[in-house]
């Protein structure tokens, strides 16, 4: 799913490097289904398996957590970014 929203799938390729220029604010339900996903077929985990299973039931006990700084330096991206398309 990640891969064809062109947001980075295949992490064991990238070695965890992404794109931090790139929105990460958005599509955090796709992006933690794949993880899950990729954890299940790694490792065949019950719990994982349980949780895809039951999706709908267990996306609302997922909290999102950012470091404080790097949602800043997000938004003022985002912000300079908004300015130039208005120029």
């Amino acid at each position: 799913m990640l891969e064809r929203l062109h947001h980075g799938g295949g992490d064991l390729e990238f070695k965890g490097r992404i794109d931090v220029m790139a929105d990460m604010s958005g599509y955090d339900a796709e992006r933690l289904f794949q993880l899950i996903a990729n954890h299940f077929d790694y490792t065949g985990s019950s719990r994982a398996k349980l949780i895809l299973d039951n999706w709908a039931e267990y996306l609302p006990r997922f909290v999102k957590v950012m470091p404080v700084e790097y949602r800043r330096a997000l938004r003022e991206i985002e912000m300079a970014q908004t300015t130039v398309a208005a120029e």
